[in-house]
């Protein structure tokens, strides 16, 4: 039976692996690791305390449960990093750097690791951006993926360290609050209509980025862990669920909300969105790995506005 480790297992994305994870693999066999005891906690000795910059405290936890896949989340996300580059840069690289070293050391199964559209830059072609293609960003967020994507890269081919990674879009999830993204206008969204029925956005109308629904993102983290290695020719793989602009999102929600209203008032996450893919070729996690998303901007927006109506009563 698999065991895995969680590193970030508080966040946006990590909170809600965990539980799937769990489902699939039993509950025993998910260890949740973070600095931030999560807001649900139903195993006291299933989470453990863990500093990612803590190579030994990785190592110890690694070895004591007997962990062979460990997915690797923790991050200082795009518009947070821009505010603290210099531990932007400290806490995604090196926490990556000693994930890999535990996975040389103890020869782990699999390390699971998300990149971003952040890699991309202003250089690249912004439609249908393809898997390999220049990728100079702009953000401390983006250069960390990139070193990120080529340490992986090094350990593969240097260690034959199995590790594994995709390009995530802007994630939106009915269950967490946005963490500091670029994205995060197409999660408030949502809230804000439900409470306010109001919003005030900080890109242009026009801004279309790619996105994917939570629980794609969820089954894209568990289908690529559990793909067979010997079909894999790439180490990184651009994936997608959706692509719409700030505006198109708006009129799916006032289909269901006929009275919310929208102004754009673009700061400085503009110009970050703008370096950003607008749509992603994810064609080769297609044809490698059998990838496929369930979710398109109307039956995502059914589903959280359900959720978040019950939810915010």
């Amino acid at each position: 039976m698999k065991r895995f480790l969680v590193i970030g297992s508080a966040g946006q994305i990590g909170s809600e692996l965990v539980p799937a994870l769990r489902s699939k693999y039993g509950t025993d066999n998910v260890i949740e690791g973070d600095l931030k005891t999560p807001a649900i906690l139903s195993e006291k000795d299933l989470f453990v305390s863990l500093d990612a910059l803590d190579q030994q405290a990785i190592e110890e936890i690694v070895r004591e449960r007997e962990i062979d896949t460990i997915y690797h989340l923790a991050s200082i996300l795009s518009a947070t990093g821009e505010k603290m580059p210099q531990t932007t840069w400290n806490l995604n690289m090196n926490s990556l750097i000693n994930v890999l070293e535990v996975g040389r050391n103890l020869n782990l199964e699999r390390i699971i690791w998300p990149s971003s559209i952040a890699a991309f830059g202003a250089s690249t072609p912004r439609d249908d951006t393809p898997n390999e293609t220049i990728l100079r960003p702009s953000t401390m967020y983006g250069i960390t993926k990139v070193a990120g994507e080529l340490l992986l890269e090094y350990y593969f081919k240097k260690y034959g360290l199995d590790v594994r990674s995709v390009r995530l879009p802007g994630i939106i999830s009915s269950e967490t609050l946005p963490g500091g993204g670029t994205t995060d206008f197409a999660v408030e969204i949502y809230y804000e209509a439900i409470k306010r029925k109001k919003y005030t956005c900080f890109v242009k109308e026009t801004t279309m980025l790619p996105m994917m629904y939570m629980p794609d993102c969820i089954k894209c983290l568990v289908d690529l862990a559990e793909a067979d290695g010997s079909k894999l020719e790439h180490r990184v793989f651009n994936v997608t669920g959706m692509s719409f602009t700030a505006g198109e999102l708006a009129s799916e929600i006032k289909k269901h909300i006929p009275s919310f209203k929208i102004e754009y008032k673009p700061d400085y996450r503009q110009k970050i969105a703008d370096s950003w893919p607008r749509s992603l070729d994810d064609s080769l996690a297609r044809e490698e790995w059998g990838w496929t998303p369930s979710y398109d901007i109307a039956s995502m927006t059914d589903d959280m506005l359900e959720i978040l109506s019950k939810k915010l009563k």
